[in-house]
């Protein structure tokens, strides 16, 4: 662990400044803010006991001030064209039971890992998508099965992201309950930030010659989003070993914590800064939003997310 945190503060990038991400798409990291790579990204997430699919992992963001209790996780999915006709007819309380009964089926495989079960408390954000943007929101709560109901502990991951012509773009907001409110419009402004290149923006798609995912946008909530449950308890006590709170608070880690969260990131180079102004209270522009609804296909499509997001 100390390890992996000397190399993520040697490695961190300081906003503002434009981030590529891969070949699809540049990041404006705001002013405040510091990006890890992909490498760095890795370790550090390893050593928190997650299994990643490094292959899609691009980085994480972090804030540059103390005290604040969260982490975004940037990936990009290239599975595709994500065909998005099923978001006019989605019902969140369907796909919600599909969240729960996902996650019980993967418990007994956690417990044979030696982890703690972990259940879906609910929607801490229906799921809503523009096709406008192209931009999709949803957040998930989940605790372990043995935890009081206490939204101080809850963890919530609040999920962003933005469909593209290969595949999608995801940032990941790992956070608590009782700090959503205060924390998704971080995670908005980040989604904002994101331009993909001409040539790989979702209305690119030409339908002769590129590949379509073998799912849509339900089944990519479902699927996907039953994946990264136990992202969320995995990042949550990682986050705990930070912040000296959270599901599993561990305080061992005192000092490598305090220097990874008192950290000078490398400054920015003058030749790539930007001003990256974007949204603050939402991903979407001022209009009615589509909200959720069951896949039939969810259940074959949950089996193709596996390949999608793995923890």
């Amino acid at each position: 662990m100390l390890a992996a945190i000397d190399e993520v503060n040697k490695a961190m990038v300081e906003g503002p400044r434009k981030i590529e991400l891969s070949d699809q798409a540049t990041f404006s990291l705001p002013d405040g803010y510091s990006f890890a790579p992909a490498a760095a990204a890795a370790r550090l997430l390893r050593s928190g006991g997650n299994t990643n699919d490094e292959k899609s992992l691009l980085g994480l963001i972090v804030p540059n001030v103390e005290n604040v209790e969260w982490m975004i996780i940037v990936r990009f999915k290239k599975d595709g064209y994500v065909r998005d006709d099923d978001a006019r007819d989605w019902k969140a309380d369907d796909m919600l039971k599909n969240l729960h009964d996902g996650t019980e089926q993967m418990n007994a495989a956690r417990k044979e890992r030696g982890l703690p079960e972990i259940e879906v408390a609910g929607w801490a954000e229906v799921p809503a998508y523009d096709p406008v943007t192209h931009r999709m929101v949803w957040s998930v709560i989940a605790r372990h099965k043995d935890q009081a109901a206490d939204n101080t502990k809850n963890s919530v991951n609040y999920q962003t992201l933005v469909l593209g012509r290969d595949g999608y773009l995801t940032l990941t907001m790992v956070t608590k309950e009782s700090l959503i409110a205060a924390d998704k419009p971080i995670a908005n402004k980040m989604l904002a930030a994101i331009d993909y290149h001409n040539g790989k923006r979702y209305e690119d798609f030409a339908v002769s010659t590129d590949h379509v995912a073998e799912y849509g946008l339900t089944a990519l909530v479902v699927g996907v989003a039953a994946k990264k449950i136990g992202l969320i308890a995995v990042i949550a006590a990682f986050v705990a070993k930070f912040f000296k709170v959270g599901l599993l608070a561990v305080l061992a880690f005192g000092a490598a914590i305090k220097r990874f969260f008192k950290r000078t990131p490398p400054p920015a180079t003058p030749a790539l800064a930007s001003d990256p102004d974007g949204p603050d209270e939402s991903p979407f522009p001022p209009r009615q939003l589509t909200q959720s609804a069951p896949d039939h296909k969810a259940d074959h499509a949950a089996e193709a997310s596996d390949t999608a997001n793995r923890v």
